[in-house]
């Protein structure tokens, strides 16, 4: 399948913070385009030339979706819920966004950091409170909020057993979207369910893993597709989106639709 100049630049560049603020009420062929504002680590960021082969599945996400839906990706690395609200990206975020579009949230690997005070956040009641402010936030604004918990790293036990590694964040989450009625895509779960199926050797080639580096927390171009793959699946089984707001969902998305610009100075 080729793909149109527009979709890969589309597809580069949707991750750039606030490229695309007003698109949320701009309409082609009388369909009203919408963006799905990401906020989140690393584990979705946008990366650049100088740290390929590593790809946050926010990169990967455009292919998934219908051209009237854009993605801006805010996700940022080594940010907390915390930090990222703290540092005035969710404001940011939330001075752009557009009754309609969608805030998806995705914390838990910086919040974890219990020796770095800018970021940790305890789960059960830091974590609840900071998230809370993206749902709050964002239906302020017409928004819809849309939780996601934290897509699982590269983890064995000695008998093969992929296991999880984000402790009490996700069933916080989990506590937090019931009681805020708010659209929840376990991608922790659904990931390690892939891991455990790919098991230890395969999922190698998922992770930013080399001989040089033995990355177990960031992607590849592969395990950046096979996870906003699942993203694009929850956000159609929660019925976030609708079938025609989704795309290729059981085709190959080949790996070199995949592209690293240059950092922006």
């Amino acid at each position: 399948m080729s793909l149109s100049r527009r979709q890969v630049t589309s597809a580069a560049v949707a991750s750039v913070p606030l490229a695309f603020a007003a698109t949320g009420t701009a309409r082609a062929g009388g369909r009203r385009h919408r963006t799905l504002y990401i906020a989140g680590d690393s584990t979705a960021a946008q990366k650049y030339a100088d740290a390929a082969p590593e790809t946050g599945w926010g990169m990967a996400l455009p292919f998934l979706l219908h051209r009237h839906l854009t993605v801006a990706n805010h996700a940022v690395n080594g940010r907390s819920s915390k930090s990222f609200a703290d540092e005035g990206r969710l404001e940011a975020i939330l001075s752009s966004i557009r009754p309609g579009d969608l805030l998806l949230v995705q914390f838990a690997h910086n919040d974890e950091k219990s020796a770095d005070p800018t970021r940790y956040t305890e789960p059960w009641s830091t974590y609840q409170e900071y998230l809370r402010r993206y749902v709050e936030g964002a239906r302020a604004r017409g928004a819809r909020p849309v939780l996601a918990t934290a897509v699982e790293r590269r983890r064995f036990d000695g008998d093969g057993r992929a296991v999880p590694s984000h402790g009490e964040y996700p069933a916080a989450m989990r506590a937090l979207a019931a009681e805020e009625r708010v659209a929840l895509l376990d991608v922790q779960a659904l990931s390690l369910a892939l891991w455990q199926e790919l098991g230890a050797e395969e999922t190698k080639r998922y992770f930013n893993w080399t001989a040089a580096e033995q990355d177990n927390t960031h992607f590849n171009p592969p395990g950046a597709i096979a996870v906003a793959r699942l993203v694009a699946r929850e956000l159609l089984r929660t019925r976030v989106l609708a079938p025609h707001d989704v795309r290729r969902l059981d085709d190959e998305i080949p790996q070199e639709w995949i592209t690293w610009p240059e950092a922006v100075a």
